[in-house]
């Protein structure tokens, strides 16, 4: 702290730690209603993040709610290629759109909107949670008080640590290693191959400016991930490039997404889904759900448990996330390998229905109907194949 700077307490109604996009989709509802936000984040924007830039139908979906507008810089694809543990598992054309895009351009035009409607940016770190007093302490030394905290400051969350004790719990946490390589002109397809990291998949996603290739999957069954993405780097040609890791939640969501007048959401809620490993959705949808309750705990005379009120509208998210961890046995766990890798190669259906996953066009519970009255033909596949009529 600078010597020349003098601590100052401000009060807001609503301080949010964190302003990827569910901060400031936080931020922008609750400004929105014209309450006093801060919108604290440690980096100055535009600031990039380590992110596959994934954009599914679903986010894109919720996005246009929130804001009312799209994000910038989107790159539209229609073309899939699906491969698992070596084996090619065929191509899908002409499908529902996934968009990809860069977290320095779709962070920043989110940030932009919520300082546009009223939120203030600090740009500083939360050092000290004091719930006695409702106050929180910066680096700086400021103090900010507020009715409602929202914790939006991803997987490795102060606010969690503050409530919990941790951020995440190391045996259930996923991890990811990207590098960006070179533009690829001719390339349209998003490439996805089950199996280039165990319990998870490799990703090769091309966008204007360059083409995000990672490997990510559960930390426990990855202790050489770095390893595994130089194998999957090798495979596709790619030259030995600068490489950058983050962990991600991967379905372990917490119970209660907060304590008090104290709200977690997104990536600090645990909000990610374990196969795709897509949290863009679930972090729009938290962010602006924790802000609908906090503003309603922030009514005169209002009488709400704002924990309880949450945790009420996160109930399809946590639901379909159960489902996802059950799921995630039958695609990753070894007695399934080839199960997976045969059923997703003999099944344009198959892969069609996963793609409505990824794109965010399909819920976990119509994902498991379909795949259940698959599982039967799919199993007598495996164990019984065809043969070639001699």
């Amino acid at each position: 702290m600078p010597l020349s700077h003098q601590p100052v307490l401000k009060h807001f109604d609503i301080v949010v730690i964190g302003s990827g996009p569910a901060g400031a989709a936080a931020a922008f509802v609750a400004a929105g209603k014209g309450l006093r936000v801060a919108l604290v984040d440690r980096q100055s924007f535009p600031r990039d993040k380590l992110c596959g830039g994934g954009v599914t139908g679903r986010a894109l979906s919720v996005y246009k709610q929130i804001f009312a507008s799209i994000p910038p810089n989107l790159d539209k694809i229609t073309r899939f290629e699906f491969h698992a543990h070596g084996q090619a598992c065929g191509v899908l054309e002409h499908m529902p759109p996934m968009y990809l895009t860069t977290r320095l351009s779709l962070d920043n035009a989110a940030h932009q909107l919520a300082l546009d409607v009223g939120a203030v940016q600090i740009t500083d770190q939360l050092l000290h949670v004091d719930e006695a007093q409702s106050r929180i302490t910066l680096r700086s030394g400021d103090q900010l008080s507020y009715k409602v905290l929202i914790g939006a400051d991803g997987i490795n969350s102060r606010v969690a640590r503050h409530l919990f004790g941790q951020s995440f719990v190391e045996n259930k946490v996923g991890f990811a290693l990207e590098v960006q390589a070179r533009p690829q002109p001719d390339n349209h397809t998003i490439r996805i191959d089950f199996g280039a990291a165990n319990w998870g998949y490799g990703w090769q996603f091309p966008k204007s400016g360059a083409v995000t290739i990672g490997v990510g999957g559960l930390q426990t069954k990855n202790p050489d991930l770095a390893q595994s993405l130089t194998a999957y780097m090798n495979m596709l040609g790619e030259p030995e490039l600068k490489v950058k890791g983050h962990h991600l939640p991967f379905g372990h969501f917490l119970k209660s997404p907060g304590r008090g007048n104290i709200l977690l959401c997104g990536d600090a809620a645990g909000l990610v889904d374990p196969i795709t490993g897509e949290g863009i959705a679930h972090a729009l949808f938290s962010g602006a759900a924790a802000a609908e309750v906090a503003a309603k705990a922030c009514t005169p005379g209002a009488n709400i448990n704002t924990t309880r009120e949450y945790q009420a509208r996160l109930t399809d998210i946590h639901k379909s996330l159960r489902i996802a961890r059950a799921l995630r046995t039958l695609i990753f766990a070894a007695p399934f390998q080839n199960l997976a890798a045969r059923s997703l190669a003999g099944s344009g259906s198959l892969r069609a229905t996963y793609l409505g996953l990824l794109a965010g066009d399909l819920e976990y519970p119509t994902f498991l109907r379909r795949v259940a009255t698959r599982l039967p033909s799919l199993l007598k596949q495996t164990v019984f194949p065809k043969r070639p009529m001699l």
